[in-house]
């Protein structure tokens, strides 16, 4: 099978051109024979044509369709008519089994979908992986055909469409029907047996593993994709689907990632958090960050400071996100130190505030106590818990102990 070429040639690129190549030789086709720069008819001609070609090549799903069936397989490929191609007497033939529609070109293959999980690092540094895909191709021994070429049939029976339509009367009904045509067995063709393609078999295609540079972009987001166009299966008459490997972010045991920000809980001590002092995070970049709170700024329970561009980088803009840092206070255990030092803490923090009750008001003296969500929790008619008599003769909870003055 002769691979036409007139397009690429136009552009002056090999048939194995990247979307980039393409690109390029556009521009500098379409900078000379652009009728500004050059007025000529011929350069008119020329302008038209490698715009036409540009606009065929510089589509993914076109420029498939175009390198396995030539500029005859485009035609009717989304043309006029108001339905990609079909009028409307086409459109109720399609509904109706006939075979009479203007043909839309060749259907598309499906698509396969991978899952790739990558680390929080990873999406901030980028990551190149190398991941092997096991694939259908066209049999290059028979160039899909199932056998030589002498020996590869049309089936007269479903004229090469691989289906019949069945009509069957049901009472005053008539129901029609698609069915796989029972000569070729939905194939198309009838192969000769004698000349049956060695390398495949007849089965038109063959398996093959191939190696796919699998390229994260340093900020890709969990759920972006990463398209292969038309890497799927091959098979004959279909245009090859796509390889999409979808990015799956695995949880992170000090980040989470918001957006292009990167929000850290920081715990401090007590003293850090009153008295200033410095901490460390090693940060995705693979850097330890040295983190310094002023002494006499005061980071409270819940506050949250950020630390500007040291987030997630931003792609196609340029930059980088914030890191968002919520601070949670290590206060120390009961009795740190002696009575001592507490009153010398009283001359160094703020005063306590006052008590203010009424002169005249009813009081009771209270002390705190520990939490037992077993003893203190509410009892199903509400109100408290309470010991029973047995045990120690006394009732009561053990949460707040008042004595009445």
């Amino acid at each position: 099978m002769v691979k036409e070429t007139r397009l690429y040639d136009i552009l002056g690129v090999k048939v194995d051109a990247t979307d980039a190549e393409i690109k390029k030789s556009y521009r500098l086709g379409a900078l000379k024979y652009h009728p500004d720069k050059n007025p000529s008819e011929e350069a008119a001609e020329k302008f038209k044509e490698i715009s036409a070609s540009y606009e065929i090549l510089s589509d993914s799903e076109k420029r498939s369709i175009y390198d396995q069936f030539g500029e005859e397989g485009l035609q009717g490929n989304g043309g006029p008519g108001g339905f990609g191609g079909f009028g409307a007497e086409d459109l109720f033939s399609q509904f109706f089994g006939g075979g009479s529609a203007r043909s839309r070109g060749p259907p598309r293959g499906k698509d396969i979908v991978h899952e790739i999980s990558v680390t929080l690092e990873d999406l901030y540094k980028g990551k190149t992986s190398k991941l092997a895909l096991n694939k259908k191709v066209l049999c290059k021994g028979c160039d899909g055909r199932g056998g030589k070429a002498d020996a590869v049939k049309k089936c007269t029976s479903c004229n090469g469409q691989g289906v019949k339509f069945v009509t069957r009367q049901m009472g005053p009904m008539i129901q029609r029907f698609q069915t796989e045509c029972d000569v070729c067995h939905g194939e198309g063709d009838i192969i000769d047996p004698k000349g049956l393609c060695k390398e495949c078999n007849g089965k038109k295609v063959a398996n093959v593993r191939k190696i796919l540079e699998v390229k994260i972009e340093p900020g890709m987001k969990d759920g972006s994709k990463i398209v292969f166009k038309g890497e799927a299966d091959q098979a004959p008459g279909i245009i090859p689907g796509d390889v999409v490997f979808v990015v799956s972010e695995k949880p992170h045991n000090l980040f989470k990632r918001q957006q292009e920000n990167l929000i850290y809980n920081a715990k401090v001590d007590l003293l850090t958090a009153l008295a200033g002092g410095d901490f460390s995070v090693k940060h995705v970049s693979g850097e330890y960050l040295k983190i310094t709170i002023i002494p006499g700024e005061i980071i409270s329970p819940g506050m949250v400071k950020v630390i500007e561009g040291k987030g997630m980088p931003i792609p196609k803009y340029g930059g980088y996100g914030n890191l968002i840092i919520k601070f949670e206070i290590e206060f120390p255990p009961n009795n740190f130190t002696s009575e001592e030092n507490l009153k010398k803490l009283e001359s160094i923090l703020p005063p306590r505030k006052t008590v203010e009750i009424p002169a005249s008001a009813k009081v009771d003296e209270c002390t705190l106590q520990d939490y037992n969500p077993s003893k203190h929790s509410s009892n199903p008619r509400g109100g408290q818990s309470y010991d029973s008599d047995e045990e120690d003769g006394q009732h009561g909870a053990e949460g707040v102990q008042c004595a009445s003055q």
